[in-house]
Formats: C-alpha cells, sequence, structure tokens
C-alpha cells in the first residue's frame, strides 16, 4: 500500500518550504533544499533529510533518488564557500575581517592555522555537525586543500549524515505526522542555540575590545 506523502500546507517553517520545493521538482528539490542548507547554516538538514526520506517512502521519488540528490546539494553547496575561500584568499579575507565590527583579521590567520594542523579530519567529521559543516569548507579553500581530497572528504561524510537521516524518515514512512513536532522543535532549538552562541561571541569580543582599548589608553 502506497503510503501518504507529507502534504506542504500540514507542515510549517523550514519542512513546509522543504516539502514544497520536492513537490514541485521532486529529488533533485530535495538536492536543493540541502544546498541551501550549507549555505545558509541555520537551515537545519536534520529537518529536510528525514522530510526527503518521507517523500520517498510515498513515492514521490526513491530512496536511492534522495540520498544521491542531498548528496550532491551537500557537495555542491560545500564546494561554493570553498570556492570562495580559494577567491578570496587570506589576505583578501583578513582585510574584509578587519573592517567589520567586531571581527578582526586575526581571527582569519587562528582559523586558518587551526585547520593546517586538523584539515583532513575536520573537513570529514565537520559533516556531522550543524553550522560547522559550512564554515570548515571556508578555511578548506583558503589553505587550498587539494580539490579532488576536499571533494571526496565531503562526498563520503555528507553521504553517511544523509543517508543516517534519509533512512529514518523512510522507515517512519506515514507516520511523519507524528513526529514532525519534535521536528518543529529542533528546528528552533538549533536556531536558538545559534542565537546563544553569536551573542556569547558578540558580548566576548565587545570586553576584549575594551580591555585592549584600555591597555592603549595605559601604554601598556
Amino acid at each position: 500500500m502506497l503510503q501518504t506523502a507529507p502534504d506542504s500546507s500540514e507542515l510549517t517553517g523550514v519542512a513546509a518550504w522543504a516539502v514544497g520545493l520536492m513537490e514541485t521538482v521532486g529529488a533533485p528539490g530535495a538536492g536543493l533544499a540541502i544546498a541551501a542548507e550549507n549555505l545558509f547554516p541555520p537551515i537545519p538538514s536534520e529537518v529536510i533529510l528525514p522530510l526527503a526520506g518521507f517523500t520517498a517512502a510515498a513515492g514521490g521519488f526513491t530512496l536511492v533518488e534522495a540520498i544521491l540528490w542531498t548528496t550532491i546539494g551537500s557537495v555542491v553547496g560545500a564546494f561554493a564557500l570553498y570556492a570562495l575561500g580559494r577567491l578570496l584568499g587570506h589576505d583578501r579575507l583578513a582585510a574584509i575581517a578587519g573592517r567589520m565590527p567586531l571581527v578582526r583579521a586575526s581571527d582569519i590567520t587562528k582559523t586558518t592555522a587551526w585547520f593546517a594542523r586538523h584539515g583532513t579530519k575536520a573537513v570529514f567529521f565537520g559533516r556531522f555537525l550543524p553550522i560547522f559543516r559550512s564554515l570548515i569548507s571556508i578555511p578548506a579553500g583558503i589553505e587550498r586543500m587539494s580539490i579532488p581530497l576536499f571533494l571526496l572528504l565531503t562526498l563520503i561524510g555528507s553521504a553517511i549524515w544523509n543517508t543516517l537521516f534519509i533512512m529514518v524518515g523512510y522507515t517512519l514512512g506515514q507516520n511523519y505526522h507524528v513526529i514532525e513536532p519534535y521536528m518543529d522543535t529542533l528546528q528552533w532549538v538549533i536556531i536558538g542555540l545559534v542565537l546563544v552562541a553569536i551573542v556569547w561571541w558578540v558580548v566576548a569580543r565587545i570586553r576584549l575590545n575594551r580591555r585592549e582599548g584600555k591597555h592603549l589608553l595605559h601604554g601598556e
């Protein structure tokens, strides 16, 4: 018996947008949604991927297509950020950072130095961490990590992550309405954590700038 596909009219927020995209263009829509998730980290793949599994279980497209297209979307989104880092390079990004409020040129230097020590592991294991999976692509580009190696690590890590969550959605099938409220909650929890992290970082940076200003004022 064919299962009922998740209806975008019954969902809210990111979930409704993702399902609507899949309903419009099929499996490539799932890939587009995941590519957007890489470029705009607050869009959680933990919500989009199970919905791709639900849609596959309902016959909207096959399970293989869901995994294939979402993995392509992950790689495309990650490579776009990699290309940005590679195109601008360390010096340009540092110059841009130096003109931005609450951002320092030294932040770029520290990030690229850290990546130089842990780059290969960071690119692979970073695919399993929200937000970080997007940001790690930029220093990879700055450090001009081998493109084939970057794509391979991103492909393998993304395929594992995407398959896991798609299989959850595929297995649950028509019971999507039972867990959808929890996914919506997860979406807001993730966004909330990101906002808290941003606020904490801004406050810490303001305090640091004030301390350094005092040292300069006293000639220390």
